[in-house]
């Protein structure tokens, strides 16, 4: 089985690369630049791949950004402090993402000739990300199936995980969380600590009782 993996460079796509390495498949993996404030998390997917051996390429979609407003990602506003489970948290929210990452996936995927692509969303990102529906993935999946003769899926292990089992999951697995990066405000490695992906990320370490390596300003370190 020949999957493309979505790589982030964050904790959850870190993890699916592992599940899929571990199951025997035949890896590859695909970041997408779509002139994100956190670029910085490409790096971390570079380097990600080169720990795995797998090969890597980086869409270079940044001239899209203007076409994604709205959100504190890819324009001029803040990024909210606090749980994802605010409201506030809406403003991260990327016009479409999902399914122009998706999308570019798939066309990578037929290209190479790929059985699926594999994307991370989990069942904490369903009340803040529409995307990352299952609903949403159902009828992408489907609308793939029918863009070329090269029949591609569209895998999502972990559509219905906690982020701490998926902690659970990488820890298992030995993944080397250190070289993740989750931090929306995407200034340095150093994590803020209070962003809704820093807190998850926190939360998640905590509840699967892993220890976390992650590197948290100074003025939030536990």
């Amino acid at each position: 089985m020949t999957t493309l993996v979505i790589l982030s460079g964050g904790m959850d796509s870190a993890v699916l690369l592992a599940h899929f390495l571990d199951a025997g498949h035949i890896v590859s993996a695909l970041s997408v630049d779509y002139g994100q404030r956190h670029r910085i998390e490409l790096e971390h997917a570079h380097a990600l791949a080169d720990y795995y051996r797998v090969p890597w390429e980086c869409a270079d979609l940044s001239a899209l950004r203007p076409l994604l407003a709205g959100s504190s990602q890819t324009s001029e506003v803040p990024v909210p402090y606090g749980h994802y489970a605010d409201a506030s948290m809406r403003v991260t929210v990327v016009p479409n993402r999902n399914m122009i990452l998706l999308a570019v996936a798939g066309a990578k995927a037929i290209g190479m000739a790929a059985d699926q692509i594999a994307y991370a969303a989990h069942a904490g990102d369903h009340p803040i990300y529409p995307d990352c529906r299952p609903e949403f993935v159902d009828a992408l999946e489907a609308a793939l199936l029918l863009a070329d003769w090269q029949q591609v899926r569209i895998a999502r292990p972990f559509i219905r995980w906690t982020k701490a089992e998926i902690c659970t999951r990488g820890a298992g697995l030995r993944v080397p969380f250190e070289l993740t990066y989750s931090c929306y405000e995407g200034r340095s490695d150093r994590h803020c600590g209070r962003c809704g992906t820093c807190v998850e990320r926190r939360e998640a370490f905590t509840l699967a009782r892993v220890p976390d390596p992650t590197r948290y300003a100074a003025e939030v370190s536990a």
